[in-house]
């Protein structure tokens, strides 16, 4: 399981456990699962999908560490 935590500057999004992340990374879409290497990664308009959820995003950085996965998102206005 990693340990999921989605922040914008208005607030905390998600904190959690999932089992994985989908993220519109600034060269492709890519998936994190348990066990993931390191990686900080920009990411680009798209849709974050979470635990059955989907997050639009205008962008943003991802960092994952030891199945810790921290997202600071701009989120798309509604």
């Amino acid at each position: 399981m990693l340990q999921l935590k989605i922040v914008s500057p208005e607030r905390i999004e998600f904190t959690g456990e999932v089992e994985s992340v989908k993220v519109p990374g600034t060269r492709g879409n890519f998936e994190i699962l348990s066990d993931h290497a390191p990686i900080i990664s920009t990411l680009t308009k798209g849709v974050v999908e979470y635990a059955g959820n989907e997050l639009p995003i205008l962008g943003g950085f991802v960092e994952v560490q030891k199945n810790q996965v921290s997202l600071c998102v701009e989120l798309k206005e509604e």
